[in-house]
């Protein structure tokens, strides 16, 4: 009997930090392995407790990896419905509060034993492989697929000297993403280009929000009033996740906007500053902590108001849309494949917004179709996958590691382009040196003694 393909999933973040890097791999993770064709493996960030409690959310930390993991699957039966027969692995890493991202420690693709390394899923392939030092990529797996999530150039570009940033770091991305990816998916065309790579949505929402539409077009359709709240935004409450749009949005149409109440969840490095901007302003806006998108608390908002322009494709967003709301948002290329449901209304400037608000406010959601809602499930996420990665062919057209005399020939000279940049790479990233100055966290070349005993690494895993 033949061995079952082997995917691992690689990812920057994990619960209970509700960021789309940690709840959307964790999904994709399951819905792959539902069908049992496959054997899957999540690679987590593993956090010392220090660092814990600069990340995850109400105090919530973990004693070992296990009681993380046990945290975890709790979450996610409770949301999927099923218990998922996929496996999970730490890796130890870092929490860069510059960066306010986790930093891999190591070479975490040695996680994968080498005789299961058949394909590689690397979620924020960039952000995975800045300072990655250890076996390439492409090297230890059969396939390698990116799937572009963040658009780190946006975010560059707020911060002192962004411009210059964002050009060094454009070049940076290209440089890591060509070494180690085989194959790239990007969400949406918000984010960076990558040659060759594709755009396609591949991520859906957990069922549950599925569930609350389903119920709100019930009420809908016996002629009950399903929504009786007004509008609200949710997200980690910093300003680059479009609190500063929408608060601007707010305060040039104070006029126009009277009757409107706004309520604002999140919690974040820039909370108090968010609530000092809304107690400014002669409008109805509360602030509150960060909630479950899922909690009853969102079921009756009729209007989901997200103006920001860095997101590549806004969880949330897909949220409030699978629970039958309103979504007015920006004409933007992260909302793209958000244009295709009848709730969903894209603004192009200030008075946009004022006028498609004020007509949110005064009329219903449509009743979204069943092809629509299946449209916005993990289902037709992990269909999409397959289909953009290729997966839905058979395995040895993908795993043939030799080559055609012809191809072999034709790409002789681009496989030693790439062979040199890797190694340039490789000595660049074991230097500690060169680290810092690319802005890596001091001594992360290896795991300290402190998440060694955490993840009970031995001495050879760090060699």
């Amino acid at each position: 009997m033949d061995r079952k393909q082997h995917i691992a999933i690689f990812t920057t973040a994990s619960l209970p930090w509700l960021t789309g890097t940690a709840v959307n791999p964790l999904l994709r993770a399951a819905y792959l392995s539902k069908s049992g064709e496959r054997d899957v493996t999540l690679v987590i960030p593993w956090l010392s407790l220090q660092d814990q409690g600069l990340v995850y959310p109400n105090n919530i930390t973990f004693a070992s990896p296990s009681e993380q993991e046990k945290y975890i699957r709790q979450w996610l039966e409770e949301r999927v419905g099923f218990t998922s027969g996929f496996s999970i692995q730490f890796y130890p890493g870092k929490f860069s509060r510059d960066k306010r991202s986790i930093l891999a420690v190591g070479d975490i693709s040695e996680i994968i034993p080498d005789e299961k390394a058949d394909i590689a899923v690397l979620e924020e392939p960039e952000h995975l492989t800045w300072y990655h030092h250890g076996k390439r990529w492409k090297t230890k797996f059969r396939l390698v697929i990116g799937i572009i999530h963040t658009n780190y150039l946006e975010y560059v570009k707020r911060e002192k000297n962004g411009a210059i940033q964002a050009f060094l770091l454009k070049y940076v991305n290209n440089w890591v993403v060509g070494i180690y990816c085989h194959k790239v998916i990007r969400l949406s065309a918000a984010t960076q280009d990558y040659k060759g790579s594709i755009i396609c949505n591949v991520h859906g929402v957990n069922p549950n929000f599925l569930e609350i539409g389903e119920k709100k077009r019930e009420q809908q359709q016996k002629g009950e009033q399903a929504f009786t709240k007004g509008a609200y935004f949710i997200g980690k409450m910093v300003w680059s996740k479009g609190y500063k749009e929408l608060l601007q949005l707010l305060k040039n149409h104070q006029k126009e906007l009277a009757a409107l109440e706004v309520d604002l969840f999140g919690s974040g490095e820039d909370s108090d500053e968010v609530q000092k901007a809304a107690k400014k302003l002669e409008l109805t806006v509360r602030v509150h902590p960060a909630r479950d998108h899922a909690d009853a608390l969102f079921h009756d908002y009729k209007l989901f108001l997200n103006s920001s322009t860095t997101d590549v494709v806004c969880t949330t967003t897909a949220e409030a849309l699978a629970m039958g709301k309103i979504v007015v948002c920006a004409n933007h290329p992260s909302n793209d494949f958000f244009k295709q449901f009848p709730n969903c209304w894209t603004y192009d400037d200030s008075d946009g917004f004022v006028k498609l608000t004020l007509k949110a406010l005064a009329e219903e959601p449509a009743q979204p179709t069943d092809a629509q809602r299946h449209n916005l499930s993990w289902e037709a996420a992990t269909e999409r996958f397959l289909k953009a990665a290729d997966l839905d062919k058979p395995l040895e057209r993908k795993f043939s590691k030799s080559s055609s005399n012809f191809m072999a020939a034709s790409l002789n000279l681009q496989q030693k382009v790439d062979d040199a940049s890797a190694y340039v790479h490789h000595v660049a990233s074991g230097l500690e040196i060169s680290r810092r100055i690319f802005g890596a966290i001091p001594d992360s070349l290896q795991p300290d003694e402190q998440l060694r005993k955490e993840l009970g690494l031995t001495d050879a895993a760090r060699k």
